[in-house]
């Protein structure tokens, strides 16, 4: 490519891809590529490459890396991946104007206000959020991730804020007889009950479980449900394209916890923005979630229901939500 002035960096890296790209000052992203982590020894090396592929020569080389782990110190260490470096020392190896490294769901949070129709999908509520009004967003992945955007103005520049919060380890709250089932079946096996442990993965599998066993206690021994253990990705696909009812009864208490969980969000937060879910499970089933008792669950608030009601939800579905939201960080950070 040309020789420019500047250029911004942006990059989502995971367990096993990095995504990297270059950022607009509109947020619009250019010349992504991706890479194997684990074709790399350090994270140095792939940054290195990406610029000697597209032939960056600039005076100012701005960066900001979205990861999957903590980055509130100097030293990184990552969670999924043998790589660990020094952010003063990364920025000074890739001769870099400025370095920028933000959690990965931060990343995803970020990109929030800036999706196009194209890149969420409505679930219920007002067709938009209001405008300048705070934003929830919620994960269902491997965890349960949570974050708050809150709109900022500052001598005049307007600007989004991003709280983030352990709030998928709450306390989980049973709603229903079946909520109850699946609280008694974890609480005879678990320290401790959060609604992680039943909106990730790892919660549809357990849920699953929950209702097989309980199924097998009902109809004795000699009668029991098959117990061969399903991946969440079976229980999903079971239940929308296989007649099985079992995973079709453990997806549809999944949306309905989730949808108490939005809401409870939406109250906290007072959310008029919008409940936005994020992750790799939700996207999966939508038509599914539009269909079921979600709706119901999330507006279930008793005297505060209407602020629910007047909550718009949506599924993100933008492929590459980190990039774009270590795009909207990197320019909020230089402008």
């Amino acid at each position: 490519m040309d020789n420019v002035t500047e250029i911004r960096l942006v990059a989502d890296i995971g367990g096993t891809n990095i995504r990297i790209a270059q950022a607009t000052k509109d947020n619009q992203l250019t010349h992504v590529s991706t890479y194997k982590c684990a074709d790399f020894a350090e994270l140095s090396d792939v940054l290195k490459l990406y610029i000697a592929e597209q032939e960056i020569a600039v005076k100012a080389l701005h960066a900001c890396l979205a990861i999957a782990c903590p980055t509130d110190e100097d030293w990184i260490s990552m969670t999924n991946l043998p790589w660990a470096f020094s952010q003063t020392a990364l920025k000074a190896e890739l001769g870099l104007q400025s370095l920028y490294l933000i959690n990965d769901y931060k990343a995803i949070a970020m990109s929030v206000p800036f999706l196009n129709d194209e890149q969420k999908c409505h679930i219920r509520g007002p067709q938009q959020g209001r405008a300048n009004s705070t934003i929830s967003i919620c994960g269902p992945g491997t965890g349960l991730g949570v974050a708050t955007l809150t709109p900022v103005t500052m001598q005049g520049n307007h600007f989004w804020h991003c709280i983030n919060s352990e709030g998928g380890h709450i306390d989980f709250a049973p709603v229903d007889e079946l909520d109850l089932i699946i609280f008694n079946y974890l609480d005879s096996r678990k320290p401790r009950i959060s609604y992680e442990q039943l909106l990730s993965g790892y919660g549809l599998e357990q849920i699953y479980s929950a209702i097989v066993d309980y199924q097998n206690t009902i109809e004795g021994s000699h009668a029991a449900v098959n117990k061969t253990s399903l991946s969440a990705a079976e229980i999903s696909h079971n239940a929308i394209t296989v007649n099985c009812g079992l995973c079709r009864l453990a997806l549809q208490q999944f949306c309905k916890v989730l949808g108490s969980f939005a809401g409870n969000l939406a109250l906290l937060n007072s959310s008029f923005g919008g409940v936005y879910i994020a992750g790799g499970i939700v996207p999966r089933f939508i038509e599914f979630l539009k269909q079921g008792d979600f709706g119901e669950r999330f507006i279930a608030k008793g005297r505060l229901s209407h602020i629910a009601e007047q909550t718009p939800v949506f599924v993100i579905t933008e492929p590459q939500p980190g990039l774009l939201g270590a795009a909207v960080f990197l320019n909020q950070e230089i402008n």
